[in-house]
């Protein structure tokens, strides 16, 4: 039996919203790909059933709380056992809520910097051996925030910081044999716990292009960091709207 040669990727957070249409355009471009979530079993079977009526046997699903002990070494054996073989890896798990430092805690530093910086290092070191015997890629979610702190976010932006370095440092350790980059999304989402219509519009306010962007704009740059910039390593893609350009 000839040995399937289509690309495997995992991608963390995967059973919703960003996630889920990064995995929707990896896969729709001939990729495999593994799902990984934490709670949402019920969207990320969807999502399963969803892909494989367009392509049978390409997609599998992981389930993990990232932050527990040895978690990142267990996802990285499950996603290379799924298909043999792992062609990239996207770190887009998440954890995003305010900590104003009058209030902010351990367990608020313990959670948002372990998923935002602890689990990304931890599962990119993990998976680097099976990465590096196809000449794999890493691509990071970061955010412009992790440049720019969000008022009243202190702990999520310097745990985004965290992984703009981590980023650039994995891309030296891990070179040549595997690619390590980022995304820096700007407003793509609005956070599902609501936010009013004026803060609305002073986000858009500073963003030269005038709109959000859309999730498939952010799986389309994924897409490029994965699969076409073979010479870049270690670059941080901003993808929000010239937000960067400015205040």
């Amino acid at each position: 039996m000839k040995e399937n040669s289509e690309p495997v990727v995992l991608v963390t957070g995967a059973a919703r919203r960003l996630g889920a249409a990064i995995c929707r355009r990896l896969h729709a471009e001939g990729m495999r790909v593994v799902i990984h979530y934490r709670n949402s079993a019920d969207p990320a079977e969807a999502l399963r059933r969803e892909l494989e009526q367009r392509r049978a046997d390409s997609v599998r699903l992981v389930q993990a709380d990232l932050l527990s002990p040895g978690a990142p070494d267990t996802v990285a054996t499950e996603a290379l056992a799924a298909f043999g073989r792992l062609d990239g890896l996207v770190n887009n798990a998440s954890t995003f809520y305010a900590t104003p430092l009058a209030e902010a805690n351990e367990e608020h530093w313990e959670e948002l910097t372990g998923s935002n910086l602890r689990a990304p290092y931890f599962l990119t070191r993990a998976c680097a051996p099976a990465l590096a015997r196809t000449r794999g890629a890493v691509v990071n979610m970061l955010d412009i925030h992790g440049g720019r702190p969000l008022p009243g976010y202190s702990i999520y932006s310097i745990a985004k910081a965290g992984l703009a370095m981590a980023t650039r440092a994995l891309a030296r350790e891990l070179a040549p044999q595997v690619r390590v980059n980022g995304i820096a999304p700007g407003a793509i989402l609005w956070p599902e716990n609501g936010i009013s219509e004026e803060a609305k519009a002073a986000v858009l306010s500073h963003i030269p292009l005038g709109r959000c962007g859309s999730p498939e704009e952010i799986s389309a740059a994924v897409l490029f960091l994965l699969r076409d910039a073979t010479y870049t390593s270690g670059h941080i893609l901003p993808v929000s709207g010239g937000r960067t350009t400015g205040i």
